[in-house]
């Protein structure tokens, strides 16, 4: 209502100005106005703090990264399996994972691409299969701090105190310029993010639906503070909760780990 109003302020304002026009022209653009708010510069100052509590330098320009632990999936709140896995991270769009003890079940992600290696061979993922893991890409912390904060129309909201995962907290919500947006949940005494959430439509029903991550157990590791312990919402139901081991940061691992050539298709009989 606070937003609305001041917009509603500013097209109310216009015939005035045009029949009184000042003898300096002013700034009234809308963005003008939103970064003189108080709320904008409280969310500006927490995501500040937030960076510095993370690593400041170090975490915004990390490159690379290595990281080894469990991961478990969970059906409606209940486990489904465990499995150790390695991760192998470059910034801005390479992933790999490789699962279970023998490490032969292995996904790679670069760019819009994805593809799936198993006992089978190696074959390219369906665009239907890579969206979910492009989605959660995009809504990624790195993402959103790294990518979302230097855009052009990206608008910043103090929303006030709440409490996460049992954590007294702060809110922040990022909406970027395509109308999407990313709530932080930000402790209010050590200023690291506690959870984040955002909200996605579903293309079959056409519900909302609310995708969250919980943040825990943090270390610094190589200047960069670090959740060993992260949990995946699901409209509110854990859904993946993954357990790190051990992690390391800017070993310049080469572009030939985050690529296969597919040998086989499964729509080939």
């Amino acid at each position: 209502m606070k937003l609305i109003a001041m917009v509603a302020g500013v097209l109310l304002a216009v015939p005035v100005l045009a029949q009184n026009p000042p003898p300096a022209k002013p700034d009234s653009s809308l963005q003008a106005i939103l970064s003189e708010d108080p709320g904008v510069k409280k969310a500006k100052t927490l995501l500040q703090q937030m960076i510095q509590a993370l690593g400041g330098d170090a975490y915004m320009n990390l490159q690379d990264m290595e990281q080894q632990g469990r991961t478990y999936a969970f059906y409606h709140g209940t486990p489904t399996g465990g499995a150790p896995y390695w991760r192998f991270w470059k910034w801005p769009d390479k992933d790999r994972f490789e699962l279970t003890k023998q490490r032969d079940v292995i996904y790679i992600y670069n760019g819009d691409t994805g593809w799936e290696i198993t006992y089978k061979g190696t074959r390219l993922e369906e665009p239907d299969e890579v969206k979910e893991y492009l989605r959660n890409r995009h809504f990624s912390l790195e993402h959103v701090l790294r990518r979302w904060l230097k855009e052009p129309g990206t608008a910043l909201f103090y929303d006030g105190a709440a409490i996460a995962q049992q954590h007294p907290a702060e809110k922040v919500t990022l909406i970027n310029s395509r109308n999407q947006a990313v709530t932080l949940f930000i402790d209010l005494y050590t200023h690291l993010p506690v959870k984040k959430s955002y909200q996605v439509r579903d293309p079959q029903t056409r519900q909302l639906d609310e995708e969250a991550e919980a943040y825990d157990n943090w270390r610094m590791v190589q200047g960069i503070n670090t959740p060993h312990s992260i949990i995946a919402y699901h409209n509110g139901e854990m859904s993946r909760q993954r357990f790190i081991e051990s992690v390391r940061y800017n070993l310049g691992l080469p572009d030939s780990q985050f690529t296969a050539a597919p040998t086989y298709s499964p729509q080939k009989r």
